[in-house]
């Protein structure tokens, strides 16, 4: 079941912003060998690894517009 504030949550939350680009730098690591070989093996795995710990952490973390809703933007 989806939560009633993902908008908001979409919108704020860290956990969220690092889990996509952690998800980002995973796929870039499986399609971009097919183009070219020009970047040092395992560096996009080793960014999101990075990222995805980075996600968890933030999940962790006291985020002040989610704790007042949003509405001190």
């Amino acid at each position: 079941m989806i939560i009633p504030e993902w908008k908001q949550v979409l919108k704020h939350a860290w956990s969220v912003r690092l889990a996509l680009l952690a998800g980002f730098f995973s796929g870039v690591e499986g399609v971009l060998p097919l183009f070219t070989d020009k970047f040092p093996r395992g560096i996009f795995a080793l960014l999101s690894m990075f990222f995805g710990m980075g996600s968890a952490v933030a999940r962790l973390i006291l985020q002040k517009k989610m704790r007042n809703n949003g509405n001190d933007d």
